[in-house]
């Protein structure tokens, strides 16, 4: 299964498909902390529920497409990859939050997981 052709590498076919996926997945958990704060619990829920079936339009395929290569270990990995590199930007961005060192740590093991998990 491919969504872009052949023409397109099958890692970089699922990282933006996952990548995608994750903007819409952040927002769907955290945005409405922000924007819906005086609002009741359950329409934050049904906005998140709503934004969330979009994350997972892309999820599926990007997952799908991905395991034609990858393991599921490295699927795994590279979202989470992923996770951070769009949470960062939204938490400084659009919640307002200041920068942590703690993003760097964070990144770093991370990036000690990308290691171990797609060396060969």
């Amino acid at each position: 299964m491919t969504l872009f052709g052949n023409k397109i590498p099958v890692i970089w076919q699922t990282a933006t498909l996952l990548a995608l996926s994750n903007i819409f997945m952040t927002f769907a958990w955290y945005a409405h902390l922000k924007r819906l704060n005086d609002k009741p619990w359950w329409i934050a829920a049904l906005i998140s529920w709503g934004i969330a079936l979009f994350e997972y339009l892309i999820q599926v395929p990007a997952n799908r497409i991905g395991y034609t290569a990858l393991s599921l270990a490295q699927l795994k990995i590279l979202q989470e990859v992923i996770t951070l590199t769009v949470f960062v930007p939204f938490v400084i961005f659009y919640m307002g939050q200041p920068l942590k060192l703690d993003y760097l740590w964070a990144a770093l093991c991370i990036l000690g997981a990308v290691y171990f998990v797609f060396r060969s």
